[in-house]
């Protein structure tokens, strides 16, 4: 039962992450329009791998700090005062984002797979956010560091991050407008998402505190 709820708290926390049009997904389904499913697939593959061992190192060092109540507590603290200058910057600071259409040059299969590989490596958000995450699911008894549910939640994290390239790749032309406008209100999405955790977070440093 633990293993099941391990892969999906990894399958839900992949969706959340990267649902929201980015980098990854929107040139995944750029690819597919120019060049056909297999190439666009072939990109997936190699962002999957990289997201893979990002996930696991962020469980792996997430169980190291979990250990140490005072750094989780800090750790908090630093993420309560991130996400709240996020929150103010996004909602208040930001500049409505410009949609730039993506050129993609034909390229083969190979190379679009070290391209997935490539893309997926520079997108550092995913280690301090499964960090984070992980944490806070063990905090609530939810998720526990132990190797089985550690691998059963890194696969549920790859399923989920497959399934949201693979719509992005399927429905793409019949969400095009949608994510547009994603695109062109992502600082109002991304600023409610960080303002919703700082005040979990908020909170679960408060009721550490008062204990």
């Amino acid at each position: 039962m633990n293993l099941i709820i391990s892969l999906l708290s990894g399958f839900i926390t992949a969706l959340i992450g990267i649902t929201p049009p980015g980098l990854l997904n929107m040139t995944a389904a750029k690819v597919n329009l120019k060049e056909g499913r297999r190439n666009a697939f072939w990109f997936v593959f190699g962002a999957i791998i990289i997201i893979f061992c990002q996930v696991y190192l962020a469980i792996l060092f997430a169980r190291v700090i979990d250990i140490r109540p005072d750094i989780v507590v800090l750790l908090r603290e630093i993420g309560f005062a991130l996400f709240g200058a996020l929150t103010v910057y996004f909602l208040w600071i930001a500049k409505e984002p410009k949609i730039k259409k993506a050129k993609i040059k034909k390229i083969s299969k190979k190379k679009r797979f070290f391209l997935g590989m490539l893309l997926s490596s520079l997108n550092f958000f995913p280690i301090p956010y499964y960090v984070f995450v992980s944490i806070t699911l063990s905090s609530y008894q939810i998720f526990s560091f132990s190797s089985s549910s550690i691998l059963s939640f890194v696969i549920g994290s790859v399923l989920g991050s497959t399934l949201v390239f693979y719509f992005y790749i399927a429905f793409f032309q019949k969400i095009e407008n949608k994510a547009d406008y994603l695109l062109k209100n992502m600082n109002r999405i991304i600023g409610s998402i960080t303002g919703l955790i700082s005040i979990v977070t908020l909170f679960n440093i408060i009721k550490y505190y008062l204990r």
